[in-house]
């Protein structure tokens, strides 16, 4: 694939918009179709962004064959279907964070892509970055020795309503999926998959977590210290400590500006670069290079590393007692609620 990739948005939300956004502001990529399943709110989108063509129905995207890739933006409770649907039509798909609602979900739209041969990817931006790209590279070569310990965190006051989705189990509510997901992503970015996770929480009268404190644990002798809330505004902060030194994130690791290490008997070094901390147009680029180039896996978000994410929310889940309806229910069979 060579030229301008054809993006096609499926979902009308915030992050939609913000993704929509930045690719409009990419000379290589072309926003040329969006879907809803209201009609109405794909038409306004469309207005909106000067995309030309709107569809009231997730197939409809899907079977447009002038689309070369799908960005997935849906509440991640409707990922693995949307993400499939637009698998087994054939396109590309970069599908948001959390990937899934569990390991299982994930598991088969891994499989899914594998067996058709198709582009798929999380949109886990942080991993984009060029700050956090920069921090692997240090790591890798050794600039803070051996890790171990990292910490991070991501805590706000989320919503009090009970009727919001982030307070409902039947959509995968809770501080975890929406929030926790990048502190386990941080660590297991650095880390791999964890040997060992220990957990506790509070939980809402709904059954969701808002405020989840997990200890993960490796073999090598690294731990991670992590944490996400809904009712506490945390430091949003991050730190990798190793043998020889630390690295610490300010405010914000998720979409850091830069960091700042420290090693014995030498001046602390700071990284910075420049540009919007908090633009999407890294993954997005991400992407187009790896269809240009006929892969169908980004070593920067690999698929494997997707998945051991999400077996470790799984067990924080198990630990902390979290199950949602789409635990004990596939995608494709339908949940009967009482």
């Amino acid at each position: 694939m060579g030229g301008t990739v054809r993006w096609g948005v499926l979902a009308t939300g915030g992050i939609a918009a913000s993704f929509t956004t930045d690719l409009l502001q990419m000379p290589d990529a072309e926003v040329v179709a969006v879907a809803s399943r209201a009609a109405a709110s794909a038409e306004a989108f469309a207005e909106r962004f000067g995309i030309p063509r709107a569809y009231g129905s997730w197939a409809d995207l899907a079977a447009d064959g002038g689309v070369d890739v799908v960005y997935v933006a849906t509440p991640h409770s409707a990922h693995r279907e949307a993400a499939g649907l637009c698998l087994e039509a054939g396109r590309a798909v970069l599908c948001e964070k959390p990937f899934t609602l569990n390991a299982r979900e994930a598991e088969e739209l891994v499989a899914l892509a594998r067996e058709r041969g198709l582009f798929l990817m999380e949109a886990m931006w942080m991993y984009c970055g060029p700050v956090v790209r920069r921090l692997v590279e240090l790591v890798r070569d050794g600039a803070v020795g051996e890790i171990r310990s990292v910490h991070a965190d991501f805590g706000l006051v989320g919503p009090a309503d009970p009727g919001h989705r982030l307070r409902d189990p039947a959509v995968g509510g809770g501080a975890l999926l929406d929030l926790g997901v990048y502190p386990v992503s941080f660590a297991q970015l650095l880390l791999g998959e964890p040997d060992r996770v220990q957990a506790d929480a509070l939980l809402s009268p709904e059954g969701v977590d808002l405020n989840t404190g997990m200890l993960l644990g490796w073999d090598s002798g690294a731990t991670a210290s992590l944490s996400c809330s809904l009712v506490a505004d945390t430091p949003l902060t991050a730190s990798v400590s190793g043998t020889k030194g630390r690295i610490e994130f300010p405010r914000g690791f998720f979409y850091p500006e830069g960091f700042v290490l420290h090693r014995e008997g030498r001046e602390p070094e700071e990284f910075t670069v420049a540009g919007r901390r908090d633009s999407l147009q890294h993954e997005a680029a991400e992407v187009m290079r790896c269809l240009r180039a006929g892969e169908t896996e980004s070593p920067l978000v690999p698929l494997d590393g997707t998945l051991a994410v999400m077996r470790t929310l799984d067990a924080v889940r198990d630990r902390i007692g979290v199950r949602y309806p789409a635990d004990e229910h596939p995608a494709d069979e339908p949940v009967t609620r009482v």
